[in-house]
């Protein structure tokens, strides 16, 4: 089974089969009643949270559009580079995957979770083409870690979250944020170095 079709099975079977046993185990409990209400109140809640955090996702990424039209981005992705180099032989063949990982890196870098998610799949595509083998390589695991222990050094995000909740100091999080995730890099990296000269 490749990734893709890996990922496919998670989604479509994994997830939908956790929601016909939960409905199942309420119909035999005689709470039905109270998942249809709890389903109901959680996609209402839902929708309301998504909307009350486009305001400041919004200001986020145009942000983030700003520091890549000032060159910002392309500073950060250059300074990047020698890190990149280490973690992902193939950067060092081709300038188009360490490019995508740079970018990948970068939105993580400024808490944008969300335009990072398409940057980390084509930096995926493109180590995949290096894969000699149907399962993932060493630099694909490495980009997974990476990509989920990123550090941050705005977790805008969370922040927005936290200010959609009613948080008093949405953005006191951003120093333990700051800890947490450099030691979560390292640790992640570090183990993936291990594990992969093993493997």
């Amino acid at each position: 089974m490749n990734i893709n079709s890996l990922g496919d099975f998670m989604l479509n079977y994994i997830w939908s089969g956790m929601i016909v046993i939960s409905l199942a185990v309420s119909f035999f409990n005689g709470t039905t009643a109270d998942v249809c209400t709890a389903l109901g109140k959680g996609a209402s809640e839902g929708v309301m949270l998504a909307l009350s955090i486009a305001g400041i996702m919004a200001l986020w990424t145009g942000i983030m559009k700003i520091a890549e039209k000032s060159g910002l981005v392309n500073l950060i992705a250059k300074l990047f580079r020698p890190l990149i180099g280490f973690l992902f032989p193939e950067a060092k063949k081709d300038p188009a995957v360490g490019g995508a990982i740079a970018m990948n890196m970068t939105a993580n870098f400024f808490g944008m979770g969300n335009a990072a998610t398409p940057l980390g799949l084509n930096a995926m595509k493109r180590l995949a083409g290096y894969s000699k083998r149907d399962i993932a390589s060493n630099s694909m695991c490495m980009l997974a870690v990476v990509n989920s222990a990123s550090i941050q050094l705005i977790p805008s995000t969370l922040i927005a979250v936290r200010a959609a909740c009613g948080s008093a100091s949405p953005s006191e999080i951003t120093v333990p944020i700051w800890i947490v995730s450099v030691l979560t890099f390292m640790s992640g990296v570090i183990l993936c170095k291990i594990v992969g000269k093993r493997l």
